[in-house]
């Protein structure tokens, strides 16, 4: 018996090679005065930010912009794209680049047509946005899959706050994912983006409130990372594995969307607040092993069904023992991908961990685990992590 679930999503999806080329169609639709939203112009990606501005042009619209991109995005780098939007009278944002550009994009959206800044509007706090601008989410990573979701994540580098608006005003209206953009992206930012897209669809696969639905996609999402992302990260310019991951990002994004994350995921969140310097894949991968082990025996059929998407030779195991086999498989998936990373690379001590796992119950992912990991637990996953070699 399938069981009730809703599922909602709003994005127009452009996806494929060339599909880049329509950003300048696709922006029309919303508005003549535009913000592009960038990092700051530097190879490799400059190139294709000029291209945007004059396809956009070609249109005949008006384009300002706004190259304060910057990893894990703060408020205040939020905040400095508002006054450019609110200045501009901006009809319509338009960001290129991986999460980080897309999120921001996301967040000036909102703060540009409400009174106060993104902060005001994260996802527990009231009143919600009543209206956004319209954004077009053009992606040049395949990990975040923020161009099809509600979500855009800042921090508030003061109180070493990561957190996220939630609302569904601010999916995109419409997602250009064009393998072609990703083709220049360096080796480990590919591992790093590409793990974040896995854990997209394994934790959606795992939530407590997922669906027929999004098992389905999340689990066409596992298997074209398990099939593509060593190949990518290997060779960027093979652009069947670079397509390959990028449906399996947004398969990951149109999951989460619904489903939503778990345990890591959070935890990931509270360790990008306290250490900026450290990706939000890498923040993953500090945590997975430790993870893998802690949830795997309360979602055993899930887990097994994953191990055997690594190895179909596991057709022949028990749930059970496929299940644990699973954890190692993925340990052997983030080796392969030069993911295998321990806290102290990073120049993270053990105190810091402590303050770490203290916060990692302020967003509620935590709870969408099969199994509820205690403040303690999650600071004795956090210390496996390390010394990890």
């Amino acid at each position: 018996m399938i069981n009730n679930f809703l599922y909602e999503q709003t994005t127009k999806i452009l996806f494929g090679v060339g599909t880049f080329n329509r950003i300048g169609i696709e922006t029309a639709k919303f508005g003549r005065r535009v913000l592009l939203v960038t990092e700051s112009d530097k190879p490799p990606l400059a190139v294709v930010y000029d291209k945007a501005e004059a396809l956009l042009k070609k249109e005949n619209l008006e384009v300002f912009r706004f190259t304060g991109v910057i990893p894990n995005p703060t408020t205040e780098s939020i905040n400095l794209g508002t006054e450019i939007a609110r200045k501009q009278k901006i009809d319509v944002v338009v960001g290129i680049g991986g999460g980080s550009a897309l999120d921001t994009a996301k967040a000036i959206a909102v703060s540009a047509v409400n009174e106060g800044q993104a902060w005001d509007f994260l996802f527990y706090k009231k009143p919600q946005p009543q209206r956004t601008l319209p954004t077009i989410a053009v992606t040049t990573t395949s990990g975040t899959g923020s161009q099809v979701t509600q979500v855009a994540v800042m921090t508030e580098t003061v109180t070493r706050t990561k957190s996220a608006i939630y609302n569904n005003l601010i999916f995109p209206k419409a997602a250009v994912i064009d393998p072609e953009l990703m083709a220049t992206i360096p080796a480990h930012i590919t591992a790093s983006t590409g793990f974040d897209a896995f854990a997209h669809s394994f934790e959606s696969y795992l939530n407590i409130n997922s669906s027929v639905y999004t098992d389905m996609v999340a689990l066409e999402g596992i298997k074209n990372c398990v099939k593509f992302l060593e190949r990518a990260v290997n060779h960027g310019d093979d652009l069947d594995a670079r397509t390959g991951m990028a449906w399996a990002d947004l398969c990951g994004g149109l999951a989460i969307a619904n489903a939503g994350v778990t345990l890591p995921h959070g935890i990931g969140m509270t360790i990008s607040g306290y250490c900026p310097h450290i990706m939000h894949g890498e923040s993953l991968a500090l945590t997975y092993p430790s993870f893998t082990r802690f949830t795997f025996p309360y979602a055993v059929q899930k887990f097994a069904q994953v191990a055997r998407l690594f190895n179909p030779g596991y057709s022949s195991e028990t749930d059970l023992k496929a299940a644990e086999l699973c954890c190692e498989e993925i340990d052997i998936f983030l080796k392969k991908i030069g993911m295998w990373l321990g806290f102290k690379e990073f120049g993270v001590d053990r105190h810091t961990l402590r303050e770490i796992a203290n916060r990692s119950h302020d967003l509620p992912d935590y709870k969408a685990n099969p199994v509820i990991a205690d403040i303690d637990e999650i600071y004795r996953q956090l210390q496996v992590g390390l010394d990890r070699t």
